[in-house]
């Protein structure tokens, strides 16, 4: 088999062993089979891509165990066609299913290496329609508000105000919520002022942090 069977062979494997533990929508794990998360990581990380483990990325970061991708989707429960805003592109394996499920997205990234490095993935794997953003994501980006969905794929110390501001009435944010150990939130927002919240299980992400950050010479 050449390498690109071999991956997709494994990918179906994870995906098949991830169905039988999680009680996740049958769109989310559809676009877990298509898209290729091996894209998505270095060269010498190939042989681990279809392990259901964070990998490291550039810059320091990671790419998030594929569950973690799947319920972090699962629980924006979004329709085809709404908009969706993503703080931390990383790699952009996330960015590609969400796109890849019919969303509109807004991506945003603190760290530039990690911002190019995500355009150059998407556009690589044909997953070039979203709307990729070099920035602080406390910030959001209000000008494209109101999201229907944010995800948040990094550990915030606490639920950020400005992201809540530009949540619609009737979104949800899912946001990894702590310092050491993160419980998953899901924000739901009921009117301009009511907002009601869960908790859907603890994780590990790296922190979210404020500013932009960049060691590319120009």
């Amino acid at each position: 088999m050449n390498d690109d069977v071999e991956q997709r062979v494994a990918r179906l494997k994870v995906i098949e062993r991830i169905a039988e533990k999680n009680n996740f929508r049958a769109d989310v794990m559809a676009a877990l089979e298509v898209v290729e998360r091996h894209q998505f990581i270095a060269e010498y990380q190939q042989a681990k891509a279809y392990r259901d483990k964070p990998l490291p990325i550039d810059a320091g970061q990671t790419i998030s165990q594929i569950t973690t991708v799947a319920a972090q989707t699962n629980l924006l429960n979004l329709q085809k066609g709404q908009k969706v805003l993503e703080i931390g592109t990383g790699s952009g394996y996330q960015t590609a299913i969400l796109l890849e499920m019919g969303f509109q997205v807004y991506s945003m990234e603190r760290i530039e290496k990690l911002h190019l490095l995500a355009k150059e993935n998407l556009n690589k794997t044909g997953y070039d329609k979203a709307v990729l953003i070099y920035g602080d994501g406390f910030e959001g980006l209000p000008q494209y508000a109101p999201y229907d969905g944010i995800l948040i794929a990094c550990a915030a110390p606490g639920i950020p105000d400005k992201l809540l501001e530009q949540l619609a009435i009737g979104g949800r944010m899912v946001v990894p919520v702590g310092v050491y150990e993160q419980k998953m939130t899901v924000i739901e927002r009921i009117s301009a002022d009511d907002y009601h919240s869960s908790f859907e299980g603890y994780y590990h992400f790296v922190p979210m942090l404020k500013g932009k950050e960049s060691d590319i010479q120009y």
